[in-house]
């Protein structure tokens, strides 16, 4: 297929000149639209305007310019098809052998802070995809070009070729299309659909998910098993896929569940916080005025249990802190932080199989987004976990009220406890924990399995419960340990029972009114 003709409308002008100059050294014939053909112009190389070629000017304020018979049958026309060629010589309709089209930024508009809904409707493309999909289906006769990175790479060819581009280039370029138009319609979706639940409790009849490997893993949870990471490339969230690893060996597949664990949990605070994750719980964790009192406090949680953890930081790692990381833990399998400094790198060189995991910048967000947990044959899909609570949302049900520290440690703890797998307990002072209870399948289990890992730090510390009390014997044991407050969901139908319980104990606690259930 001999490239005689072009159309190219793009709102990325990148790699732009360098096309269009070698399309005119070869005599092609070039159509566009109003910006990009001002463009054109200006790089000297001559340009038909399409409202020139099509007899009709861009309308409604640029939302109508492509939108033509004269354009879509010129993409669409089957070379070599009587019946085509007909009805083009009979309505006067040239030949389109090549479209250079880039999309309007929509994703990248909906991630800017404050976007309003008629900025985002306004980047939603019409014309462009339009034009790529009529070119793509016709991809025997017509190349369809989607993006900037593909111009030298075409050029190259034709100039090699005379002018001309393989089935085998054109069927790539096509197939490129509909995967680029997939995602930007599903971006779509996805974004017209946050706006629309956020006033409702809908979810969507159908969840599209478009994984690509980022990596091959030497094994699964477990040796006998074949494992990859994959990221899904519709998601406007920044997560592990985005991270970069600076230092060690190959995550594994139990590495990437722990790191998102950390990572996560430190992004609940504004202030320098630390995560310490072992099997997908926290085993430690603290909020701090210092990243090294952080990472301190959080480590002294329990010492035991954070031999061969992942350590999650909400802010830089110096020199300084990456001396006391290697001489106050024990054994460490990744670091995940915002920044290494370079002399904390060289710190760090020193265990060659350390993993350090540079995460991205935080950038802003949709305000939804969904946890999918696989089943077999199906998935179960809910809204992420983000309910944030304040001191106005804590209802005190106890004849003693908690002083203002004790409602700062509640605070911190409610935002560590929904990383702590239910049942879950937490005893927290001031702003750290110093003892978990996880996993268990009784809630008295769990506030005895804490109480006992704290020891003699449990008394005076505030105990923080995942869902609601069944019953007073958890309040019996907290009562034993020297637990100066409670807080928890509340809802249960013995909740009367478990407030007795602290009345009759001279133990405040409050309810959250909601839970943090993570199974």
């Amino acid at each position: 297929m001999k490239v005689k003709r072009a159309l190219i409308s793009v709102s990325d002008k990148t790699g732009l000149e360098n096309l269009v100059k070698g399309l005119d050294e070869m005599d092609v014939e070039i159509v566009s639209t109003g910006g990009t053909a001002k463009a054109i112009s200006s790089y000297g190389v001559n340009v038909v305007e399409v409202s020139s070629y099509t007899g009709f000017p861009e309308m409604l304020e640029g939302r109508v310019k492509t939108l033509n018979p004269k354009i879509h049958a010129g993409l669409l026309a089957i070379r070599g098809n009587k019946e085509h060629a007909k009805q083009m010589e009979e309505y006067d309709i040239p030949y389109i052998d090549m479209v250079v089209v880039n999309l309007y930024p929509f994703e990248e508009t909906i991630l800017k802070p404050n976007v309003t809904e008629e900025e985002a409707i306004e980047n939603i493309d019409i014309g462009g995809p339009s034009m790529l999909r009529s070119a793509a289906k016709n991809f025997k006769s017509v190349a369809a070009i989607s993006s900037s990175g593909q111009y030298d790479k075409v050029l190259m060819e034709l100039k090699e070729n005379d002018g001309e581009l393989s089935e085998e280039t054109l069927r790539a370029l096509a197939a490129d299309v509909f995967t680029k138009t997939s995602s930007y319609d599903k971006a779509i979706t996805d974004y017209l659909f946050l706006k629309e639940s956020e006033e409702g409790d809908n979810l969507p009849n159908q969840v599209d998910l478009k994984l690509e490997k980022v990596m091959q893993l030497r094994y699964g949870e477990n040796p006998h098993q074949k494992a990859a990471f994959y990221k899904d490339t519709l998601s406007q969230e920044l997560g592990l896929a985005h991270t970069k690893q600076l230092q060690g060996k190959q995550l594994s597949f139990n590495n990437i569940l722990d790191l998102n664990v950390a990572m996560e949990m430190v992004k609940e605070f504004s202030e320098p916080a630390v995560s310490i994750i072992k099997h997908n719980n926290p085993c430690g964790a603290a909020s701090a005025e210092t990243t090294e009192k952080a990472f301190m406090d959080a480590l002294d949680s329990d010492r035991l249990s954070a031999f061969g953890s992942i350590i999650g930081f909400n802010s830089a790692i110096d020199e300084a802190l990456a001396k006391t990381i290697l001489n106050e833990a024990d054994f460490v399998e990744c670091i995940i932080a915002p920044r290494f400094s370079d002399k904390a790198l060289k710190v760090f060189s020193s265990k060659k199989n350390l993993r350090l995991i540079e995460t991205p910048e935080a950038k802003h967000k949709t305000s939804k987004s969904f946890d999918i947990k696989k089943l077999t044959g199906g998935a179960l899909i809910q809204e992420v976990d983000s309910k944030i609570i304040t001191e106005d949302d804590l209802k005190v049900v106890t004849k003693t009220k908690p002083k203002d520290e004790v409602i700062n440690s509640m605070l911190f703890g409610w935002k560590v406890i929904k990383y702590v797998k239910s049942n879950a307990i937490l005893l927290c002072q001031g702003t750290k924990t110093v003892g978990i209870g996880a996993g268990q399948t009784s809630r008295v289990d769990s506030v005895i399995i804490a109480v006992r890992k704290a020891a003699e730090k449990a008394k005076g510390s505030v105990l923080v419960s995942d869902a609601f009390f069944p019953k007073s014997d958890s309040i019996d044991q907290a009562h034993k340990a020297g637990i100066s407050a409670i807080i928890q969901p509340g809802g249960s139908i013995r909740d009367k029972e478990v407030i007795d319980a602290c009345d009759k104990f001279g133990i405040p606690m409050v309810f959250t009114g909601i839970r943090h259930f993570r199974h």
